[in-house]
């Protein structure tokens, strides 16, 4: 554990807000110029790419590639090449829904249980009558390998492996033993890319010599199925998902590789296709399943699979590979971030295990590309939401089912998309919670007797929503409520546009139809509690994690029923449903600081008492982020969230460093935000593919890890953007370029020696709040189209 004495950085002067107050016009005639002044050119240096002096020897050094559909893994072998291939929508199981009759009819004495403060006795009770059945939720699937093989070894000191975020693409280059002397010794090359503007995954191998390329090509799978008899130079496998947990596997996919050569000779022995003395050859794999919608497997793998074959048919590698480029580019492109001077010089896995030592800035600016590419990689508009893996996963049981955790890990997963500038990656996250709104309709009227939808902490491919895994973990009812605050947050960001407002009101609908029914006056008060529920993942000092009303619950129901209010006031919803929303908002009880001067956990003063102080979930801190809650104008709460903190401590699983970050950073300390993230780019807390290893690998402390650098150096609510607000000493200049903020604004600005120097904003519909840095004002509302605040960027 570490601690830190230094004195703290001004806090960001940012007013606490809720969401509701979002949707105000953005317009405004407001436009002044407060400031001017010289801009320096600062040299943009963005380098790109991770590489590597040596194949990947395990699964976490491997590159990751993917197109939100299909996934691979790029080991870089000589002799072998390994890919390892996921398709998103390959889980275990089938539709199901996991009821549990008994769970309504025991409800009442839970409730009477934890009341009571019999808490243990409420938990055996809830495990036994309560939980999802089955007690585990399906699990995500790996599809298959692609294997090539080669006869030859490489010759000393050529060996480089490497991913170009800016590209998207995995290579992989080195000399061949013996082939020559000097600048004529014969090398190879392998390039990679699994292409979002061609849906197929392609590999090109070639030299520097003709007839130098020999190998055999074959692929496996893990899952039953068997091989089909196809032409010369293709592979293709059929087959079916596993059973799981007493759900029958209902899921039929098919893999399909397809070898051009070119020179050479092509043959086929048994499940392998071989190549002899090429010039070079292209490999493209393709897979897809029976699945169409969590209730509906009635695809056709093979019609998908010969559809797609035939639209690149006439298809050059060449031009496969400029259709992905310029697809990737279009969005990779928005956003550039210089945070200053790096040792580009080194493999990334030394860089990884330096960076604590200082002098590598750009690797903290690779690591937000980085995040982005990730989510462009397993996030795309049309296809599945990023799970706890992204889409990459190698094992038949992977941890945690590599499913979507409803409790941080998903919606951590979606903190990037926004400032990052990729908001169409968002829209993956409102199609499943769409489809919750479905299944968890039927959950909320059996289990608890109430309207609307909900979620608990987990949910996979077929939108389960029931509390899986025990009591103490998955009878929490709030994971909709946060999805939902989340997608409001997503609108913000947006300026509100009428569209998006109108899709997810019904979403907001259910969700304040389902805490309107279930919530229970507190006796011997006037608050409403969530009852039964947890502060997730953590027990509290008597023995149990069942409580009522905790500090979490009522964070996000206070962010959930003003987004509501505000999707309803702005498009003319349910007005009783608003009042009645209004007057359940006003009896949730407020957040309590407790005798340590920290923000309480529960209602109860438990907090130094639990029997993990330095526990991973800071459940609580919500309200200081992701929440706008907690501000400079609560200073007590904002004051006793920074000492929930110390109390709690930086390190923790990687996820949790990530967190960590962006309250550090919503807290202003720059500095400290910079030391926790010290921990997570460290080889304990980072594999050598830059994989976020929770451990295990876990996508969500990459995204979270990447929000919170941006959440260093812009932070915005409904009526104020700040830049620089957390700014560390160890990046005294930089700049950043198409980074988004909350009300629609796009900025660009440049600092230099830790002072703005330059600052541009864009906002299409206008805005109506104010820019500014540190204590100063730069800019009260903006005109629709671009303004120049402060100099000008070149």
């Amino acid at each position: 554990m570490r601690w830190w004495s230094r004195p703290g950085r001004p806090l960001v002067s940012r007013p606490a807000m809720s969401l509701r107050l979002a949707c105000r016009s953005s317009g405004s005639t407001n436009f002044r110029q407060t400031v001017s002044g010289s801009v320096s050119r600062v040299s943009f240096m963005q380098n790109l790419e991770l590489w590597y002096r040596a194949p990947a020897t395990a699964w976490t050094e491997a590159l990751p590639l993917g197109n939100g559909r299909l996934g691979a893994m790029v080991f870089g072998g000589i002799d072998r090449e390994e890919f390892q291939l996921n398709e998103a929508t390959l889980w275990a199981g089938g539709p199901y829904q996991p009821v549990n009759d008994q769970a309504l009819s025991n409800l009442a004495r839970v409730r009477e249980l934890i009341f009571a403060e019999q808490f243990v006795e409420a938990q055996a009770l809830a495990n036994q009558t309560m939980m999802a059945k089955p007690l585990t939720q399906m699990t995500y699937q790996p599809a298959g390998n692609l294997f090539i093989e080669f006869r030859h070894e490489a010759a000393p000191d050529t060996y480089r492996r490497s991913l170009d975020l800016a590209t998207a693409i995995a290579s992989t280059g080195y000399g061949l033993l013996g082939s020559g002397i000097d600048d004529d010794i014969a090398s190879v090359r392998r390039e990679s890319f699994v292409s979002a503007a061609d849906d197929v995954f392609v590999t090109q191998l070639s030299a520097n010599r003709p007839g130098a390329l020999t190998f055999e090509v074959w692929i496996d799978s893990p899952q039953d199925g068997e091989w089909q008899k196809t032409e010369p130079d293709r592979l293709s496998y059929f087959g079916r998902n596993a059973d799981l947990e007493g759900i029958k596997g209902r899921l039929t996919f098919g893999i399909d590789a397809q070898v051009r050569a070119q020179g050479g000779v092509m043959s086929r022995r048994g499940r392998r296709i071989v190549v002899e003395n090429a010039d070079s050859a292209t490999i493209i794999v393709d897979i897809a399943t029976s699945f169409r919608r969590f209730d509906d497997v009635s695809g056709d793998p093979q019609a998908l699979l010969d559809k797609r074959r035939g639209t690149i048919a006439q298809k050059t590698y060449a031009a496969l590979k400029a259709n992905h480029i310029a697809e990737h580019q279009s969005k990779f492109d928005r956003l550039s971030l210089d945070l200053g001077e790096g040792r580009t010089d080194l493999p990334t896995d030394e860089r990884i295990a330096r960076f604590s030592e200082g002098g590598d800035a750009a690797l903290a600016a690779l690591y937000v590309q980085y995040g982005r590419y990730l989510m462009l990689s397993s996030s795309r508009p049309g296809g599945q939401a990023a799970n706890l893996q992204g889409i990459w996963n190698k094992e038949v049981r992977p941890p945690w089912g590599s499913k979507y955790t409803a409790n941080i890990n998903l919606e951590m997963n979606y903190w990037l998309p926004d400032p990052a500038n990729l908001v169409e990656n968002f829209e993956p996250l409102i199609s499943l919670v769409e489809d919750l709104a479905e299944t968890g309709s039927e959950m909320a009227r059996r289990h608890y007797g109430a309207r609307g939808w909900v979620l608990h902490h987990n949910t996979d491919i077929w939108r389960a929503t029931g509390p899986v895994d025990g009591a103490q973990w998955g009878l929490w009812p709030t994971g909709g409520a946060w999805l939902c605050a989340q997608m409001w947050d997503h609108a913000v960001f947006a300026g509100c546009p009428e569209p998006l407002v109108r899709r997810l009101l019904p979403l907001l609908e259910g969700a304040v139809q389902f805490f309107i029914d279930i919530l229970q006056p507190l006796p011997g008060t006037d608050y409403l509690v969530t009852v039964p529920s947890i502060s997730p993942e953590n027990e509290h000092p008597l023995g149990a994690a069942l409580c009522a009303g905790p500090t979490m619950d009522n964070q996000i129901l206070r962010d959930l029923l003003d987004a509501y209010v505000a999707a309803s006031e702005q498009i003319g919803g349910d007005h009783d449903l608003r009042q009645q929303a209004r007057s359940t908002r006003a009896r949730l009880m407020p957040d309590q600081v407790g005798k340590a001067g920290q923000l309480q956990e529960w209602k109860e003063d438990w907090d130094l008492n639990v029997p993990e102080i330095h526990h991973r979930h800071v459940s609580h801190l919500y309200g200081l982020y992701p929440s706008l809650q907690i501000g400079a104008d609560t200073p007590e709460l904002l004051s006793a969230a920074r000492r929930s903190l110390e109390i709690r401590g930086d390190d923790a699983t990687g996820w949790g460093i990530g967190w960590r970050i962006n309250l550090w950073a919503r807290l202003g300390e720059g500095d400290h935000a910079h030391d926790v993230l010290e921990l997570l780019l460290h080889p304990d807390r980072s594999y050598p593919n830059l994989f976020d290893a929770h451990p295990p690998f876990q996508i969500d402390g990459n995204f979270g890890g990447a929000a919170g650098i941006l959440e260093m150096l812009v932070q915005s609510g409904t009526e104020t953007i700040t830049i620089l607000p957390a700014l560390p000493l160890a990046w005294p200049d930089g700049r950043l370029k198409g980074v988004r903020a909350r009300g629609g604004v796009t900025l660009d600005f440049e600092w230099r020696a830790g002072r703005l120097t330059a600052l541009t904003a864009t906002a299409p519909e206008g805005y109506a709040g104010k820019i500014r840095v540190s204590d100063k004002v730069l800019q009260s509302g903006l005109a629709a189209g671009t303004t120049t605040i402060l100099g000008g960027l070149h």
